[in-house]
């Protein structure tokens, strides 16, 4: 049988810090069959230089984007359009993978139509490890399971849609509630570190609290009540803790 074809995503806008280390993850996998699509949303800074001068290391089927977009989650529903992989993974412009990542994704997956492999993450805060976790999708509707490592097939995002680019930090967490909801998706949890995450952006902050609280009451995992409390919870954090 044929290799299993892998795209990778990375969204970036004006990362010159960061996005040398993402690039050179890509570069040693071990599994080599893969597809890499840059999605950049008009960097300003060196980023689109620090690119091209890796285009010789990357995956020959290599594409780079560069034109403004309506944030990360619209920059993702980009490269999923043009992505040609049965399995699709995000690496984000300030996180890498490991160097087996996509090996043992691909070892892995159990060739249903409809699946999410998802596993490991090592948390990065201020440059220092904070802690390796995985939370079981079992408990999705209570706990948001490690988007960074998660490899989606291409007919799951296809039948069952992409991200909702009404959110600004929290369309990974609706993505997976809707995905949870359905029968005919299988989540695959692989017992491994897949992905490095930095601690620091939108994700982690109040606003994405609130917005994680919004996607439960969406889908009915929470009461109006419950909402508000946890609304009113964070906004309270916010207000002592900018003090």
């Amino acid at each position: 049988m044929p290799e299993v074809l892998v795209t990778i995503l990375t969204p970036c806008f004006n990362s010159e810090k960061t996005i040398e280390k993402t690039l050179e993850c890509i570069e040693n996998q071990t599994y080599k069959n893969i597809e890499y699509i840059i999605v950049d949303g008009g960097s300003t800074d060196n980023t689109l230089n620090i690119i091209k001068q890796h285009m010789d290391k990357l995956p020959q089927d290599f594409t780079l984007i560069s034109e403004k977009d309506n944030g990360i989650y619209d920059a993702m529903n980009k490269g999923i359009k043009l992505a040609k992989g049965q399995l699709i993974g995000i690496v984000n412009s300030d996180d890498n993978y490991e160097k087996d990542t996509v090996e043992q994704v691909v070892n892995h997956y159990c060739k249903n139509q409809y699946e999410v492999i998802y596993g490991m993450q090592r948390t990065y805060l201020d440059g220092r490890e904070k802690a390796v976790v995985i939370y079981h999708h079992d408990f999705l509707p209570q706990q948001m399971i490690t988007h960074p490592t998660c490899f989606v097939t291409k007919d799951t995002y296809e039948k069952f849609g992409a991200f909702d680019t009404q959110y600004h930090s929290a369309a990974d967490y609706d993505l997976m509630l809707r995905y949870f909801k359905s029968d005919k998706i299988v989540f695959t949890p692989i017992y491994q570190v897949l992905s490095n995450f930095h601690l620091g952006g939108i994700s982690s902050s109040q606003i994405g609290v609130r917005e994680n609280a919004q996607v439960r009451l969406r889908h009915g995992f929470i009461t109006k009540k419950r909402y508000y409390f946890l609304v009113m919870k964070s906004y309270l954090y916010d207000f002592f803790h900018k003090r």
